[in-house]
């Protein structure tokens, strides 16, 4: 699979960034557009996965400036978790653990085709702090490798005003879940 964009995908896909980002100042406080659409150019794989997010309704968004690595974080900033990667199991053990009625894929396959992570616990808390997501849906997040060995996984939402962190066997998928990607640019 090609995973580069033509140059009108990729001014379209610059274009609606660059709204998302003018729109959303408060996600972003002290960057500049011209320095993230600059190494965006220079990186061209990171625009084609900021393509799968936004294809697949995530509506990506900057949402943090990592200075000890020099990297933008750009992540699902839609309201719910994202149509187009929902009803999948947590990862491919999961799925190839299902005998019967076995969903489409895994969100850490999709993630990977996608070249994104699953945002961590600490990343989806961080997420909610600057906009409230996933109040009617759920979004899985990455599991510890202590929860994972015992066969689970586990997801989060917001509701009552609060976050929740829930488990779950990694082989259960539900038509509301999904997950929320992070792209390190």
């Amino acid at each position: 699979m090609k995973k580069q964009l033509s140059n009108e995908q990729q001014n379209s896909l610059l274009s609606i960034l660059k709204s998302r980002f003018e729109q959303n100042t408060a996600l972003h406080k002290g960057m500049a557009w011209e320095k993230i659409q600059a190494r965006l150019l220079a990186k061209s794989s990171k625009l084609w996965s900021l393509n799968e997010m936004e294809l697949s309704g995530g509506e990506p968004d900057v949402i943090a400036y990592d200075k000890v690595a020099d990297e933008y974080l750009f992540c699902d900033c839609a309201t719910e978790s994202p149509k187009g990667r929902r009803s999948l199991c947590y990862d491919r053990a999961a799925l190839n653990s299902r005998k019967e009625n076995k969903p489409k894929n895994s969100a850490m396959d999709v993630a990977q085709e996608m070249g994104v992570e699953l945002l961590s616990e600490q990343q989806y808390l961080q997420l909610q702090k600057v906009k409230n997501v996933d109040c009617k849906t759920s979004s899985w997040v990455l599991a510890p490798a202590e929860i994972r060995s015992l066969g689970g996984a586990i997801f989060c939402d917001f509701r009552f005003g609060r976050v929740f962190t829930y488990h779950n066997g990694a082989e259960s998928y539900y038509a509301s879940r999904g997950f929320r990607a992070l792209l390190r640019v």
